[in-house]
């Protein structure tokens, strides 16, 4: 027999893939890339048809050391990096670096596998292929254009805020919807509406009904103010409450489709509290392998980066099977779940499923750390689900006339559970409601009383991860490999903050991005974007050549930044200074800009390197203890209202607080737009500036 060496990516992955193979396999890791563009330069040759300028990694000398030992003694090897781009470029660099495209005593393939099982090694085993350069190309064009952006407008961004900013061709992108977001918050003026209800009570029933308030004969009608509650309050004096109409019916709930990256990101937000970056970290490892007890190592879940809900025969087959017997034929779905619809999805890999559907969650709860069973049950019951019947309520709605108004009542009771027996969704969670008796329609209702509620319209969230990452996808900004990767970068380098689950642009964040929009607007731009992601994945599929989307980008790209390198010389402005003076040497200090923001420095530096923070003042005194209002921030960068005496004095504010008060309750004003609002939020008082 001849010996064959099996290079993957992590060591992780060695001990699984080992035990599927008889004693003629070694199996070895890459540790990821061996290669890479170099730190010290941009390491694109732009004279020379943009060839890039690869390196090996520091530290992988002797990684690439121990594997061309292997590749001596093997007379297969089988490359077998992750089924993806990334991973494809990974074994391309892996032939360049170990020069198996220079052997001619040796076989060399490409193998790839959507899941470490048995079945799934072998049979890649059976069907080699060569290296795909198409895929290659993909990665190629997307590194270089990667760099490109960085490292032509990072030592601007550098040049104006004086410090180590940095720009990146995706996180520019998410760190300008989480700035727009923001801005459409802080525009965002409340309206005013009112809710009015009905509690009524039915003849030999002692639990009242309550029927929300729909409008009239003519349709449906808004409250907006006291006014036109007051008007309907009228026209409901001494009315007859009798129903009109009663519909009983049917709502289905289809099951849900499995898991793409993006969806499982959202969804371990949503559930478990896990960041993107804690998802795709666990996932990893139930992908590569982990210690099942009567199972040895165990992949337990297919390949985690994917866009498509596709799932193998195989699986689906003994899904069913599986659905059958633990829960019954009627449990069973009748067909395939509907695919998403969309013309980025790359449809190469399945979606993110078990690998067995057998090994249930009770079965490895106890082999498992809690956040990995966690997410591994999240995956089952999802998948799971995916192969079930759907939910059906039996439904009531019920219409009430009121002189020449109209309420309506509705209820719904699960009349069966489908999917729902093993998955369902956080935001799907619903009350089973008790359907509504023997109400027929002429019955006559007695009005217990009538409430009603002042509210106001709220302004657009925050953007989680969660939301992001489905920001990203819709929009078509970055890939499944990218999500996690960029939001992690945005809040490392301090350009947003995140504080509960929600992301806030930090001052510096507001600063990087206002000049990315003013000096390279298409490097932000959405559409523009999203497009380039498009051109990639034709590159991907052999559509487009690689050095055609470089050669296309680089010289729009080197032209603003030309523009941007006068303009921003022109527009250099001076430290500001101020009236703070600099207790170590006398001078009058200035204000400087950091990672976190603006701060105070001495202007003798170096010879004075005293520093302090920078409090700005904003002229309205404190609403509790009259001293001076400033500008403060928080430890992750998001800047809020806070008074000078702090910690003798707690008082803080997100809005910009106003010398006014609210004439309605006395409570402090803040400044939103052009409106002055109430800060008691129970108040909703608001008026023009």
């Amino acid at each position: 027999m001849a010996n064959c060496l099996v290079i993957v990516e992590s060591p992780a992955k060695v001990k699984t893939i080992k035990k599927f193979l008889g004693a003629n396999y070694e199996v070895d890791a890459s540790n990821g890339h061996v290669r890479d563009l170099p730190k010290s330069q941009m390491g694109i040759d732009v004279e020379n048809d943009f060839d890039p300028k690869y390196i090996t990694i520091r530290g992988k000398g002797d990684i690439l050391a121990k594997l061309r030992k292997e590749v001596k003694k093997a007379d297969k090897i089988y490359l077998a990096t992750d089924p993806d781009r990334e991973g494809e470029a990974i074994s391309w660099h892996l032939m360049k670096a170990l020069k198996l495209d220079e052997v001619k005593d040796k076989q060399v393939y490409r193998i790839s596998f959507n899941e470490i099982t048995k079945n799934a090694i072998k049979a890649s085993l059976k069907t080699p292929r060569t290296i795909d350069m198409d895929l290659v190309d993909a990665q190629q064009a997307r590194r270089v254009l990667d760099r490109m952006v960085g490292y032509m407008i990072s030592p601007l961004l550098w040049a104006k805020v004086k410090r180590g900013l940095s720009a990146g061709r995706v996180q520019s992108v998410a760190l300008r919807l989480i700035s727009d977001r923001e801005e459409e918050i802080n525009a965002f003026i409340p309206e005013e509406y009112w809710n009015l209800e009905a509690v009524l009570k039915q003849e030999g029933s002692k639990k009242p009904l309550t029927a929300k308030f729909y409008g009239d004969k003519e349709g449906k009608i808004a409250i907006g103010k006291k006014e036109e509650l007051d008007k309907i309050l009228k026209g409901l004096k001494n009315q007859t409450y009798q129903v009109e109409e009663v519909k009983n019916g049917e709502r289905v709930k289809k099951a849900p489709i499995p898991f793409t990256t993006s969806t499982l990101q959202q969804e371990a937000s949503k559930v478990l509290n896990f960041s993107t970056q804690k998802t795709m970290r666990l996932a990893q490892q139930l992908y590569e392998g982990v210690e099942v007890a009567g199972h040895g190592t165990v992949g337990l879940i297919t390949y985690l980066r994917t866009d498509s809900t596709r799932i193998a025969e195989e699986a689906d087959t003994a899904a069913r099977e599986y659905i059958g017997k633990q829960y019954g034929s009627q449990y069973v779905a009748n067909g395939e779940q509907a695919k998403k619809s969309n013309a980025k999805i790359q449809d190469a890999h399945e979606a993110i499923r078990p690998t067995d559907i057998t090994l249930t969650p009770v079965i490895v709860k106890e082999s498992l750390q809690r956040d990995l069973f966690r997410l591994y049950q999240l995956i089952w019951k999802r998948f799971t689900a995916s192969r079930m019947q759907s939910a059906v309520y039996a439904t009531t709605s019920v219409k009430v006339g009121a002189g020449n108004y109209v309420f309506t009542l509705s209820a719904s009771k699960l009349s069966f559970d489908g999917f729902m027996s093993v998955y369902v969704q956080e935001d799907e969670k619903e009350d089973n409601n008790v359907l509504l008796g023997n109400l027929e329609k002429g019955s006559l209702l007695k009005l217990d009383k009538l409430e009603s509620g002042q509210h106001f319209t709220q302004p657009p969230a925050h953007f989680t991860e969660a939301s992001l990452v489905k920001a990203m996808e819709e929009q078509g900004i970055g890939r499944p490999s990218t999500y996690a990767p960029t939001i992690t970068t945005i809040i490392a380098r301090r350009y947003v903050a995140k504080e509960s689950k929600n992301l806030y642009v930090t001052e510096l964040g507001e600063v990087v991005n206002s000049m990315m929009k003013q000096s390279f607007p298409s490097i932000v731009d959405i559409t523009f974007t999203a497009n380039l992601e498009y051109l990639l994945d034709k590159v991907g599929d052999g559509s487009v050549p690689w050095k055609t989307v470089v050669k296309n980008f680089y010289p729009d790209l080197k032209e603003a930044v030309d523009k941007a390198l006068v303009e921003l010389e022109s527009v250099t402005i001076a430290d500001e200074v101020t009236d703070e003076i600099c207790e170590v040497c006398g001078r009058n200090m200035v204000i400087k800009y950091g990672p976190h923001g603006k701060f105070l420095a001495c202007p003798g530096f170096p010879e004075c390197k005293n520093t302090k923070p920078y409090l700005e003042k904003v002229g309205v005194p404190c609403p509790k203890c009259g001293k001076e209002v400033v500008i403060k921030k928080t430890k992750k960068g998001r800047i809020y209202y806070g008074c000078e005496a702090n910690p003798e004095c707690d008082f803080m504010s997100w809005q910009k607080p106003s010398t006014k008060a609210c004439p309605k309750c006395g409570a402090y004003m803040v400044e939103k737009g052009n409106k002055l609002l109430c800060s008691n939020e129970q108040c909703g008082y608001s008026t023009d500036k």
